[in-house]
């Protein structure tokens, strides 16, 4: 976020084109313009912005626009007279803006609307906000950054820009999450064969809105001449979609009854989805928001399409990436793309000592072994050991001596071939003055400990005692051990001499076609059916995107959401998909 917020070159957003600064001539032909061709000339506000989310109280700030003869500040978007006395709880974040000028765009004003935009720019130290009070439109205006072909400038850059945690940042549709939790028409319809008088439609089928929604029913097939007792999915296309979506601004004639009530109306009809959004969003009870999540689903954001980022972030680019493009790239890619960046003039003096620590943070990451990574992997998302390496790294680069670490399995979900760099990590710690105690089962790890600690001889109740305690060469040789015993191969683990017969043909095998995700590319693979299948591989190869991001995301879409099937073949055979992983089986603290 630092190299992109010091040495970024800002782009439009709209057009994409690399944005320079805006002068104030420039700032006030842009308004000037606006008003050239409209019917009726347009009121403006010119505003100044002194504080931009920020905690306190800021009485000194309020003061001083007192002494300096301003009369209103908008305060969080409230537009307040300052003879009033304004206090700000000092906990809270705050915007504050002064109210410099009130203006119509009509010919003659260019040199009033000269001079109030340069106090404008001038107090808030190059940026204004105009406010278009007939429209309730609001632009920036900046002299550090702005488009001159489509008129949007973009603010000064910072690292809470580049934050999907940070509200400057953060897009503005779903929070910085890059995922929207939307009502899905197929947990709406869970079975559309079913007729509408029949429960077609789930929500509706809790009985105390029975009688209110069978009596829409009844209003909508009397107004699109339909039978309710037509199955869900025989009904035509435009009947659907009122049913899910509503009727737009068309009326319905709707007849309702209750005991000797009687009311007809003609009114417009909500829609099943737009009227649960509704009630999800304006409800504050636990229970009914409960009730209606259970018809929701996660779909990617439809504005920011999973990148979190405000447009203004991601059209900001070092080297012709944009943030989330470098982030989305393995560890070992980014190395070599970073390594190939150039700046030029005061950009090389700004970004070279940025450039530097990144690259050796990521080399840390490389040398315990999670170069195939990418930033932009959720924490949930990793294996322990993953998550223990990566804790690993940020102990290397720091540097400290005189620490006792202590790792718990760390080899976890790491390759052979990988085995090496995690030791040489390990060791490095130990030859900065630490002691490092590591719980491990991998032979690689053990055979270059300097000291062995070996705890049986069995589990449980047979277990707790100290069988070894030595160097390696001693745990080969020590009887009573059972690690000893398989690391000099005195005790071995037999192969099986018979094997479960693969069957061949489509029944008996589940086929993913054209998996694309993470670094698979149309990918086809076959695992058959009533059989233990291993899939293996180096670490970053695409295990987990093909089982966990593929196989299972869409088998569980399927057998339990109703989703239909597209990559997968052959979950006919199946009922039901189980993922057994590493989370804790408990939920509460009784567990």
């Amino acid at each position: 976020r630092l190299l992109f917020a010091r040495a970024g070159q800002p782009h439009c957003p709209k057009c994409g084109e690399a944005i320079s600064s805006q002068s104030i001539e420039d700032m006030v032909n842009t308004l000037l313009n606006r008003s050239e061709g409209a019917e009726r000339p347009e009121k403006v506000i010119l505003l100044s912005p002194l504080v931009v989310r920020k905690k306190g109280s800021h009485e000194q700030i309020l003061q001083e626009l007192r002494k300096d003869g301003y009369v209103r500040v908008r305060v969080d978007g409230e537009v307040r007279p300052l003879s009033e006395e304004i206090k700000l709880k000092k906990n809270i974040f705050h915007s504050i803006e002064v109210v410099v000028d009130r203006v119509v765009l009509k010919p003659g004003i260019r040199r009033r609307l000269d001079e109030s935009v340069s106090t404008a720019v001038g107090l808030s130290e190059g940026t204004m906000l105009v406010q278009f009070p007939d429209s309730g439109e609001e632009v920036l205006f900046s002299e550090s950054a702005a488009c001159h072909s489509c008129g949007i400038s973009v603010q000064e850059l910072s690292t809470q820009l580049f934050s999907f945690n940070n509200p400057q940042g953060a897009c503005p549709e779903c929070s910085g999450l890059g995922v929207k939790q939307v009502f899905a028409e197929q947990l709406i319809v869970p079975d559309p064969s079913l007729p509408l008088d029949e429960g077609a439609i789930a929500p509706w089928s809790r009985r105390k809105l029975a009688t209110h929604n069978a009596q829409w029913i009844q209003a909508l097939a009397a107004h699109y001449d339909f039978d309710p007792a037509t199955p869900f999915n025989k009904l035509s296309d435009e009947v659907q979609q009122v049913f899910l979506y509503g009727s737009g601004k068309q009326r319905i004639e709707f007849r309702y009854s209750r005991g000797s009530r009687h009311l007809v109306s003609q009114i417009p009809f909500e829609g099943v989805i737009p009227r649960m959004d509704r009630l999800f969003l304006e409800t504050t009870s636990s229970r009914v928001r409960e009730e209606t999540a259970r018809f929701m689903k996660e779909q990617p954001c439809p504005v920011c399409h999973g990148d979190r980022l405000k447009p203004e972030a991601l059209a900001v680019l070092v080297g012709g990436h944009s943030i989330v493009d470098l982030t989305r790239m393995s560890i070992d890619h980014l190395i070599a793309e970073l390594a190939g960046m150039e700046f030029r003039g005061r950009y090389q003096v700004i970004a070279e000592p940025v450039l530097k620590e990144v690259q050796e943070r990521l080399g840390f990451l490389h040398g315990v072994g999670l170069g195939y990574l990418s930033l932009e992997r959720k924490a949930g998302s990793l294996s322990g050991g993953e998550a223990q390496r990566i804790r690993l790294a940020s102990q290397i680069g720091s540097r400290l001596a005189g620490v006792l670490y202590i790792l718990d399995e760390p080899s976890i979900g790491l390759h052979q071939r990988d085995n090496n760099k995690l030791i040489k990590t390990l060791l490095s710690l130990r030859d900065l003055g630490n002691t490092v105690i590591v719980v491990e089962h991998d032979t690689d790890t053990i055979a270059s400990a300097d000291h062995i600690l070996d705890i049986g001889p069995g589990a449980g109740v047979h277990g707790g005692e100290i069988l070894y305690s030595g160097p390696v060469p001693g745990l080969l040789d020590c009887k009573e051990s059972l690690t000893g015993g398989y690391l000099s191969g005195r005790l071995t683990i037999a192969v099986p001499e018979k094997r479960r017969k693969v069957r061949k043909g489509g029944k008996y095998g589940l086929t993913v076609k054209g998996a694309t995700i993470n670094n698979l590319r149309d990918l086809t693979v076959r695992f058959p059916l009533g059989v233990m299948t291993c899939v293996t591989g180096v670490s970053g190869s695409g295990k987990s995107s093909l089982v966990m991001e593929t196989l299972y995301r869409e088998a569980h879409a399927v057998l339990q959401d109703g989703d239909n099937p597209r990559l997968l073949h052959g979950l006919e055979q199946l009922d039901k998909v189980i993922d057994i992983d590493q989370s804790p089986i408990g939920r509460t603290p009784r567990s």
